[in-house]
């Protein structure tokens, strides 16, 4: 009897993943290419579709060539990619301009003025947000982060773009939409637009009133289906190209979070994971819709149909180490010398092992694109704190990894409240969580067991993998704790503790004390 794999996209910030993945969530090939980000002034940050699409083709044909498995084995396609990455589509499904990515705040004046009015708190008009918290567990933020801040600024500020959209897309969409010719978007894919009502997870739909509030062209929002739905068949031309059956399935697959809780085993309801990788969150399933709209934490829809997840997001995590790698260590003359990734990685590893836990009291905020969770504040900017002329680079090093764990730890705290009991142990997976120094930093940091998954930074393709078997009828999400292994656990060092204690007491107070300052400047 043959066997069955699923071709699995990991669609990241950074770049591409492509993955062979068999029925048990083993990877049995994998193939990564880049893709660039366009940073501009006022916060801007875009994505050219066509590099992703390129990627794609790029990854798969090359795992394809490579034959690790028959290629008319390959039964489905599925897709995770970035949340809130936002893309115009022509009637032809032709992109209209760069898309708007997740680290994009350019819509936020057009946010704040969608919530203006008294009462207000905090920007938001508490009438208003009450309206919408009601309907879809939580609101648009205020950093203009979010799909429906990307639809507002292209209204206002690109309104022929706006005119000749046929459909706004999430990324995981766009790309589902090249592979089959088909719009559509999955209902968790869609969630961060915040036009839809999600009271009943098990009857989502567009809430038209929403829509009028948000001053959004209801015909512009895609059809909704489930995650775990075959959206259609691969076109003829895209099986040929990269070489594969015209018979492999799509399936809708789930952004990145979701995808990414699937592939951490954490399928159970308070079950957390630790995502680390550009970004970094805190999520759990939860068996209930609730929002704590002043730390941006509410009730998702998941990629498993009927339920619910809670999240707390950071903006930069993994992305802190390369920008100190890219801006600072590595940069000399104008020049940066080609470095390959893991090499450069591992040698941050071996500088930071150098440097006693605390970093001799040298702080780093991690705060480089602002913040999202748990303070929504675009204003913030990231730094060294406590610097002397003692400290070296390798205390820098350390500090970014502790300052990432410190900012963590504030999110857990707030994530706790939320659900009412204590994460612990906590799955760790991305790139972030190869490394065994910081999974015992975070260990230490958070006073929690940390458990590293197996192949952790596969598991946002593991999780769209799962999520097609799931689709194709071969497993459930039941399975999937089964089929989870981990390459090892850490628990807290009671020597580090409370040197990470008194630290990130302090970590806080800069915050406080240096918010305002930040507001002035920024």
């Amino acid at each position: 009897m043959a066997n069955t794999y699923i071709l699995a996209f990991d669609h990241g910030t950074s770049g591409m993943k492509s993955a062979i993945v068999d029925t048990k969530g083993r990877v049995i090939d994998f193939e990564f290419a880049d893709t660039p980000i366009h940073f501009l002034p006022g916060g801007g940050a875009e994505q050219d579709p066509q590099d992703w699409w390129e990627a794609l083709l790029l990854t798969a044909k090359k795992l394809v060539q490579r034959r690790k498995v028959p290629p008319e084995e390959i039964a489905a396609i599925g897709i995770s990619s970035t949340f809130s990455s936002t893309v115009a589509v022509d009637r032809e499904g032709r992109h209209l301009m760069n898309s708007l990515t997740w680290m994009d705040s350019r819509g936020a004046p057009y946010i704040r003025q969608c919530f203006s009015g008294f009462p207000n708190v905090k920007g938001i008009n508490l009438l208003k947000a009450l309206k919408w918290v009601r309907k879809t567990a939580g609101a648009p933020s205020l950093s203009g982060k979010d799909d429906i801040g990307h639809v507002l600024l292209i209204k206002h500020e690109y309104p022929e773009i706006y005119e000749k959209t046929y459909m706004f897309l999430p990324s995981k969409d766009y790309l589902n939409l090249r592979l089959t010719g088909i719009f559509a978007a999955s209902f968790d894919s869609m969630h961060l637009f915040w036009l839809t009502n999600i009271r009943d997870i098990n009857n989502m739909f567009y809430d038209d009133s929403l829509i009028e509030d948000a001053g959004i062209d209801k015909a512009k929002l895609p059809p909704m289906k489930l995650s775990t739905d075959i959206l259609g068949t691969v076109s003829a031309s895209v099986a040929d190209e990269i070489g594969i059956s015209r018979d492999v399935k799509v399936v809708m697959g789930s952004p990145d979070h979701q995808s990414a809780c699937i592939g951490s085993g954490a399928v159970r309801d308070y079950e957390g994971h630790l995502y680390i990788g550009t970004s970094s969150w805190i999520e759990c399933l939860v068996p209930f819709k609730k929002t704590d709209i002043f730390h941006s934490i509410a009730s998702f829809p998941t990629a498993i149909p009927g339920r619910y997840q809670c999240i707390n997001e950071q903006d930069l995590a993994g992305g802190c180490l390369s920008f100190l790698m890219d801006n600072v260590l590595f940069y000399e003359n104008n020049h940066i010398p080609t470095i390959a990734p893991d090499e450069a990685y591992e040698a941050l590893n071996r500088a930071a092992r150098q440097i006693p836990p605390g970093s001799d009291k040298l702080i780093f905020t991690p705060w480089l694109n602002g913040e999202r969770t748990p303070v929504d504040d675009t204003s913030l900017k990231g730094g060294f704190h406590n610097m002397s002329k003692t400290h070296t680079r390798d205390h820098m090093i350390r500090a970014v990894m502790e300052g990432v764990a410190y900012n963590t730890r504030w999110m857990l705290s707030f994530t706790e409240k939320y659900i009412g009991r204590r994460l612990s142990p906590i799955n760790i997976i991305g790139g972030g969580a190869k490394s065994d120094l910081w999974c015992q930093i975070f260990a230490d940091v958070l006073q929690r067991d940390i458990r590293q998954v197996n192949g952790p930074v596969h598991a946002n393709a593991r999780g769209a993998a799962f999520i097609a078997l799931v689709g194709l009828g071969m497993i459930g999400f039941d399975d999937i704790p089964v089929l989870t292994s981990y390459e090892n656990t850490y628990t807290p060092n009671p020597l580090n503790v409370p040197i990470y204690e008194a630290l990130y007491k302090s970590f806080l107070r800069i915050y406080k004390a240096n918010k305002a300052i930040y507001r002035h400047l920024n």
